[in-house]
C-alpha cells in the first residue's frame, strides 16, 4: 500500500485560522498515491456558507466536487477550510461555485473536474450551478452527485 507524503503540509494535525477571504485561503495538495489509475475523488460540502454581496444574508448551498486526480489530490482539512473561508465573503452563487473549481484545477491540475452546486432559494428560487473541466476519462465510474431537484432539499 502507498504512503502519502505529508511533510510538506502546514495544516494538517495543527490548530488552524479559517481565512478571512477565499483568495487569502491556502489549498494544499498531496502526491496521488495511485498515480496512473483513473478514479473518482467526491467531496460533499452539505452546509456550505457565503453572502449575499448585495443584502450581507447568508446563503446556503449544498456543493458537490468530484474529481479525477492526476498526479496530486487535495488535502481535505485545507479544502475544508477554505469552503468556510466563503462564510464572510460576499459573492453570487455563480462566482462562488466557479471559484472553487478553478481554484482546484490551478493547483492540482486534474484529468477531470466537476462541481455541482446546489444553492437554498433566495427570494424563493434556488440556483444550482453546474460546471466541468471536460469530458472525464472514459471508463471511469461517475455516479449520480444524488441532490434532487429543488423539493425543500430534504
Amino acid at each position: 500500500m502507498p504512503q502519502t507524503d505529508v511533510s510538506n503540509l502546514s495544516m494538517l494535525g495543527q490548530q488552524t485560522e479559517t481565512a478571512r477571504t477565499p483568495e487569502e485561503a491556502v489549498l494544499e495538495k498531496v502526491p496521488n498515491g495511485n498515480p496512473g489509475t483513473d478514479y473518482v475523488v467526491r467531496f460533499t460540502a452539505p452546509e456550505f456558507t457565503s453572502l449575499c454581496p448585495m443584502t450581507g444574508q447568508p446563503d446556503f448551498a449544498h456543493i458537490v466536487i468530484d474529481y479525477i486526480p492526476n498526479s496530486f489530490l487535495v488535502e481535505s482539512k485545507s479544502l475544508k477550510l477554505f469552503l468556510h473561508s466563503f462564510r464572510n465573503h460576499g459573492a453570487f452563487h455563480e462566482d462562488c461555485s466557479v471559484y472553487i473549481a478553478k481554484r482546484l484545477i490551478d493547483l492540482l491540475e486534474p484529468k477531470w473536474l466537476r462541481i455541482g452546486a446546489y444553492w437554498y432559494p433566495r427570494g424563493g428560487i434556488p440556483i444550482d450551478v453546474f460546471w466541468q473541466s471536460g469530458e472525464p476519462p472514459k471508463g471511469v465510474w461517475l455516479p449520480n452527485q444524488g441532490v434532487q431537484g429543488y423539493r425543500g432539499r430534504g
